[in-house]
């Protein structure tokens, strides 16, 4: 194989995949990107047989198709070590791979194209298109409440439910859900709930960008998304997910509305003089005012007066304030509504402009 490119060319597919491979393998040729021209295009794969990333370029000048795979990082390295505009001359050779850049010069060994693992995929349950933006918006302002080493499983993803025109996305560890529902070309009839995986969700989130269009295929088993630039594929999470129904908040009375920058900077002072285990602030609500109280073992404390929009019941109810302050970073708009029963029931946080996500919030007894 012989191909001239340059260096930006190369290294943006080349970023893309590297991201999935990890460096310590238990397989050789899993640290390994595999490379392979056809024709005009060059493609770059990296799996670690959960998760499969593959980038692609055009090229514009002569050589010879093939196939061959280096190690991912060392070749990552090496394109990043070059200057601005450098052209790339690559070739293989027995097993080995050169590459050439002005008076620069590096072999690296290789090992066979036909030994890289591919995942064996079986799509085409439920297929649709949309905005790479609105992919990401929705993966962001939901993945943040993934659990993480959960021994239930499921939980340390993100679940897609598929149906009637909408794509929701749900994640929850168990104190704590985020949920986004996107507008998506999903036929009333389909309707397919799949979780993915921890790695795969956030892979996707580096990945996408821009006003490019994605096409999305779930399947039993796997999921793949592909755009203009990479086709990414990954592995399920085979198990059921909790019927995140049955904790929404629903007939809370007590609502109250602030400022969402406001907040987001009283929450976070009132943070530094928590405990460092377990969080906990204590939200006082009266008329149109809270206080945010928050201590700690050494008998430190942090206190803060908002103005907000309340006319509910006085009430005390205290909460994990890094799970307030997640979901109020995530948040777009200029308010936020916190809509309470009482001091026993979990928070419903939303964003009054962006009806689209919504974040619940179990209580903390302190």
């Amino acid at each position: 194989m012989k191909l001239s490119i340059t260096r930006e060319a190369l290294l943006k597919p080349l970023q893309l995949v590297a991201g999935v491979v990890e460096r310590r393998q238990t397989l050789p040729i899993l640290a390994n990107v595999l490379i392979t021209r056809e024709g005009d295009r060059v493609s770059m794969t990296g799996t670690d047989l959960e998760v499969e990333i593959v980038g692609w370029v055009t090229l514009d000048g002569p050589g010879e198709d093939g196939s061959v795979t280096v190690p991912a990082r060392k070749l990552v390295d090496i394109c990043r070590s070059l200057p601005d505009a450098a052209l790339i001359s690559f070739s293989t050779e027995d097993a080995a791979a050169t590459i050439i850049s002005g008076r620069s010069r590096f072999t690296l060994s290789s090992l066979p194209a036909s030994e890289f693992p591919s995942i064996d995929d079986s799509l085409g349950q439920l297929e649709f298109s949309g905005t790479e933006g609105a992919l990401k918006q929705m993966i962001d302002n939901t993945a943040f409440a993934m659990a993480h080493q959960d021994v239930r499983y499921y939980l340390n993803g993100m679940l897609w439910e598929g149906r009637e025109g909408k794509l929701r996305a749900v994640a929850t560890d168990g104190h704590r859900l985020a949920m986004t529902t996107m507008s998506m070309p999903i036929g009333a009839e389909q309707k397919i709930q799949a979780i993915l995986p921890r790695k795969a969700v956030v892979e996707l989130s580096r990945m996408l960008s821009g006003d490019g269009e994605a096409n999305v295929v779930i399947g039993t088993t796997h999921i793949r998304v592909v755009t203009g630039e990479f086709r990414f594929t990954s592995k399920l999470v085979d198990g059921a997910y909790p019927d995140y129904d049955r904790v929404l908040p629903r007939g809370g009375k007590q609502i109250l509305i602030g400022n969402r920058e406001d907040l987001r900077n009283a929450f976070a002072r009132t943070a530094i003089l928590s405990n460092e285990k377990y969080r906990g602030v204590r939200l006082m609500l009266t008329a149109d005012q809270l206080r945010i109280v928050a201590n700690n073992p050494v008998q430190e404390e942090a206190e803060e007066e908002i103005a907000v929009t309340y006319r509910g019941d006085e009430m005390e109810v205290g909460f994990n304030v890094g799970y307030i302050l997640d979901a109020l970073n995530v948040m777009r708009g200029t308010e936020a509504r916190f809509t309470l029963s009482d001091a026993n029931s979990s928070a419903l946080v939303e964003d009054p402009a962006a009806e689209n996500s919504l974040y619940v919030i179990m209580p903390m007894r302190l």
